[in-house]
């Protein structure tokens, strides 16, 4: 039965797929030679709540190309699949569901009830995205999907994944027993809509417009000092006495929480006032407080006034500052983001903070965090609204730094005056503030008691196995950020204010001791022999504690039941998928996957979660079972529009991977995400160049229909298996198929995935459909009927190397082109992959010919493109100073050349006539008589015209790229395409100064 005009991708992809995973092709250890090693990736696991986006896409695009590679060489093969249980957003998106239908809230229904409808909902739509990976081709062993939640509390039995609760529990216990893990009170990300901490990937910064305002911190008891400023030289420019010092501030609200004014240590404008306390100019008149002034590096002496306030709850530098100098930290928010209303009175806490402040007193982090020093009036405002309040209150009392301002207004007849007035200093300037990714909120800098990871026990071993080698990461300048981001690190904050996730392990008794074990049966024993050991039942000790203790001890002792109060909140989510290679794989059972895919082989994921998964995964496996958890990790960026902008929906950029394959088929949006993968490159995905891939499989369609049609695929026919060739034509192609082999296999063992696709893009579409197609046209029309044989047996085999080198990347037409082509022992996807060399096969005699054949008729057809030949006008060509075996060459091929290049003659002479195009090949120079074909004035007049337009253009983008302001001010992207325009377009004039040249030489 003849094939299809054409493929329908629509129709074929689900089908083969279905076909794929029938027969078990992406099982763990498919299609392994005996005593193959072990090839396994662990799929970057996609939020539960996700769907597919162009990232995505991307990244399972290189993943899979890897599979299938490894798994055609034979390899044992694991693509371990799963996803995450992404605790905030599916939290959110359940608590919206709750919302549109009318169901009660979270806080309704309990915390219970709350996660029995999560379940529901995984249950329901959780598996969205793995189903929409299919789609694109994903080959994962889907038998073994995990899921970070698997086996927790109220979990279903057909949950996926086994027990992966468990084994993050034990590793919470162990890292908790260890000393690797602690509870404490530090600065974290806050999400006053949540109602948690959130990580640093969560938060996005955007520069809205904001304010700048400009305050007096009052001297203690008016006390003055001489500022002076100087200039560069030294030369002095204001002096003044001040009895102040000023402060600008973005957030005036967390004024009321500053521990101090910090300076720059070498400002010698403070010099006389460090050490001395202010007045902090808001609140109560009678309960004033009053700061230090200190030195620290922090200040940038030449930013603004070069005073900073130091308000160590509420920003991360400020922390830093407080945590080196002392300097107590106040909270002034609750979780809300409103100012806190709890406590003692102001006056009260006022108090305690003067004493701090005169030295009289000092407080741990927990006394000095229960300190409420927000006024009365100011209490249980939200705070923004309390950022109003503050400014008109120091605006009011005169404490704000003025300025004078000059404004020009109209009289009631229309005449216009100048008025100069002094008004408080308010720069409007853009501010970069942080929002949460999933509320949009603004993210409050909040001290909090939390779970941290002391990382600095643990980043040692990860360190050395990425500085030894025995991990690599890709491109290089990762290793850089690696290094920058492990050398640096802070406590990990590892706990969330959250329900859905891993509940802490951790109780707590009455007196706030807490036991850290995975169940709670096993906490109560933890507290009944703390309880026996620590207290002793004397009456002098039982009067002394609480009624809750007394009970608890007296229940240790007689062996009733103890009851402790779990901790509420849950484990961050990095912190389990810190564990997906071992979790997914059994740990802690030594499991038969355990033993044979641990440590995994390639990691292929995004930069932007280097330190947040990579670095982590590496720091947790290490600690846990002392292994690197993978031998290589590659990195790509960001998919970004043709333009190189970040895609947004703001900008409305965005592409549906989803689309694009209803539009052009999975195998060119594949193809595309190969041919843009260079290594460390930037990673535009342009609509056209899908559009050319899906083309690209059309080529290769077309030119397996014309091998049908020519009999390659009868069933007399067997494919080349390595005898020996006699036409010259087939000696070639095996041997340019050779090299592509090689040139692939070296592509994709050091991750160039688009020096594969490209080097494969040419040679089947170039090499392949285009010319061997043609050579072999008069080969098939010959009377020899062994070269006729030949040639069938040689394309057959041509056309199946195609599909096997291509199937990695585009598996859905390489696949559907193997099972239409002949009756096959296994699907393509199982396909031996080919181990041949050009050593093997390459013909130098051959090559030589073939390659000097097509560049002759590429130069023609090039000088004929020049010079505006009409492309159906035959011309003749006449030849000088050729080789002997060039000319043999041009003898054996003449007809080819005749027919493609559109040539009739082509005659050796001395000299050229006049009015000759001439070019110059490897042992000849070809000429083509083209005064007589051409109007010559008319196509220099054309191409100078053109000429002229693009020096405008060119003119235009020089101007812009050698202007410094546009390049430092204009976005990267923007710079990015003038650059690239500018370069086409120089391409371009080239190209036609280079036709103008040659219709010289025909005058």
């Amino acid at each position: 039965m003849a094939m299809e005009k054409t493929f329908n991708a629509a129709e074929a992809e689900g089908r083969l797929y279905n076909a794929w995973e029938k027969a078990g092709c992406f099982t763990a250890g498919a299609n392994a030679k005996p005593g193959a090693s072990t090839y396994c990736i662990m799929i970057p696991p996609p939020n539960v709540t996700g769907v597919l986006h162009i990232g995505h896409a991307f990244n399972n695009t290189l993943q899979d190309i890897l599979m299938r590679w490894k798994r055609m060489q034979g390899f044992d093969t694991l693509w371990q699949p799963g996803t995450d249980h992404a605790g905030i957003a599916t939290q959110m998106v359940v608590e919206r569901k709750l919302a549109e239908t009318g169901q009660p809230s979270r806080a309704e229904l309990g915390r219970e009830k709350f996660l029995e409808k999560v379940w529901d909902w995984k249950a329901e739509s959780g598996g969205t995205i793995i189903n929409q990976l299919k789609r694109l081709g994903a080959s994962c062993d889907w038998d073994r999907e995990a899921f970070t939640m698997s086996g927790a509390p109220g979990a279903p039995a057909d949950v996926a994944g086994g027990n992966f609760h468990d084994a993050v529990l034990k590793v919470f216990v162990e890292m908790y027993n260890k000393g690797l893990i602690y509870r404490g009170k530090r600065l974290v990300n806050w999400d006053p809509h949540f109602e948690t901490a959130i990580s640093d990937l969560e938060v996005e910064n955007i520069e809205v417009a904001g304010h700048m305002w400009h305050f007096k911190y009052p001297l203690a008891g008016g006390a003055t000092y001489e500022y002076v400023e100087k200039d560069e030289d030294g030369n002095e420019t204001l002096r003044e006495t001040r009895d102040y010092i000023s402060i600008a501030t973005t957030r005036p609200e967390t004024m009321l929480g500053d521990g101090a004014v910090a300076v720059h240590p070498s400002d010698e404008r403070y010099a006389p006032i460090v050490g001395k306390l202010c007045e902090i100019p808001v609140g109560p008149k009678e309960h004033r407080r009053l700061i230090p002034i200190i030195t620290d590096d922090y200040p940038d002496k030449d930013f603004g006034s070069g005073a900073v306030k130091i308000t160590g709850a509420h920003d991360f530098n400020d922390y830093q500052v407080a945590k080196r100098g002392g300097i107590p930290m106040y909270r002034l928010m609750d979780t809300k983001g409103a100012m806190r209303a709890d406590g003692d009175s102001y006056d009260a806490a006022a108090t305690i903070a003067m004493a701090v402040a005169k030295g009289e007193k000092t407080l741990s982090v927990p006394e000095a965090d229960a300190v409420n020093l927000v006024p009365e009036d100011i209490r249980g405002l939200d705070r923004f609204e309390a950022r109003k309040l503050v400014v008109q209150q120091i605006t009011d009392e005169g404490l704000a730094v003025m300025t004078t301002e000059t404004t020009t207004v109209k009289d009631e007849d229309g005449n216009t005056s100048e008025v100069t007035q002094t008004v408080p200093y308010v720069e409007n300037k853009p501010v970069m503030q942080p929002f949460g990714d999933r509320s949009k909120v603004v993210i409050e800098p909040m001290l909090t008691d939390q779970w941290f990871v002391e990382t600095d026990k643990i980043v040692g071993p990860a360190l050395d196995a990425v500085r030894d080698g025995t991990v690599k990461i890709l491109p290089e300048s990762g290793e850089k950020t690696y290094y920058h981001w492990l050398e640096n690190i802070e406590p990990w904050c590892i706990s969330r204010q959250l329900w859905w996730g891993h509940q802490i392990p951790v109780w707590y008794g009455p007196d706030g001791t807490h036991f850290c074990a995975v169940t709670e049966a096993e906490a109560v024993e933890l507290a009944r022999d703390h309880y026996q050991s620590r207290y002793h039942d004397s009456e002098e000790q039982y009067a002394e504690r609480d009624d809750a203790t007394n009970a608890i001890i007296a229940a240790a002792y007689k062996s009733d039941p103890i009851a402790l109060t779990r901790d509420p909140d849950v484990l961050d989510t990095w912190f389990s998928s810190g564990l997906w290679p071992i979790g997914t794989l059994g740990w802690p059972d030594n499991t038969p996957e355990l033993e044979k895919y641990f440590p995994t082989s390639t990691l292929v994921t995004g930069q932007d979660i280097l330190f947040f998964w990579v670095a982590r995964m590496m720091m947790m496996q290490l600690a846990v079972v002392d292994q690197i958890p993978f031998d290589t990790v590659y990195l790509h960026g960001l998919v970004r529009d043709a333009k190189g902008k970040k895609m947004s929906k703001s900008t409305g950029n965005v592409m549906d991977p989803l689309e694009i394959i209803d539009e052009y088929g999975a195998d060119a949006l594949r193809f595309s995400s190969a041919a843009m993968a260079a290594l460390g490159g930037v990673l535009k995905l342009d609509m056209q160049r899908i559009a050319g891939y899906r083309n690209f499989g059309t080529k290769l369609w077309n030119a397996a229909r014309f091998a049908e049609m020519n009999g390659v695929f009868e069933d007399d026919v067997t494919a080349w298996s390595g005898e020996q060739l006699t036409q010259t034509a087939n000696l070639w192609i095996i041997g340019e198929t050779a090299k592509v082999r090689e040139e692939v296999d070296a592509a994709l063992e050091s991750f160039r995935f688009n020096d594969a696709a490209n080097g494969l893009y040419a040679f089947v579409w170039g090499k392949v459909c285009d010319w061997y197609v043609e050579f072999s046209k008069p080969l098939f029309g010959a009377e020899d009927a062994a070269a006729v044989a030949e040639t069938k047996a040689t394309m057959r085999w041509v056309i199946d190397q195609c599909l096997i080198m291509l199937h990695p990347i585009m598996p859905f037409i390489t696949e559907e082109l193997w099972g239409e082509l002949g009756d096959r022992e296994k699907m393509l996807v199982h396909a031996d992959w080919p181990t041949y060399t050009a050593a093997d096969f390459v013909n130098a005699d051959a090559d030589r010919e073939m390659n000097w054949v097509i560049s002759v008729i590429d130069q023609i057809r090039s000088v004929r493109a020049q010079m505006g030949v009409n492309a159906g006008a035959k011309i003749d060509v006449v030849v000088n100073d050729i080789t002997d075996q060039n000319r043999a060459a041009l003898k054996s091929n003449e007809a080819l050349i005749f027919k493609i290049a559109r040539v009739v003659s082509m005659t050796e002479v001395d000299a050229f006539p006049k009015g000759t195009a001439t070019v110059a090949v490897d042992g000849a120079t070809l000429g083509l008589p083209l005064a007589d074909i051409i109007d010559i004035d008319a196509e220099k007049a054309r191409l100078e015209k053109g000429l002229g337009k693009l020096a405008k253009e060119l003119g235009g983008l020089r101007g812009r790229l050698n202007n410094p302001k546009f390049v430092a001010s204009a976005p990267d992207e923007v710079v990015v395409e003038a650059r690239a325009n500018l370069a086409a377009r120089e391409e371009e004039e080239a190209k036609i100064q280079a036709a103008l040249n040659k219709l010289a030489e025909l005058d």
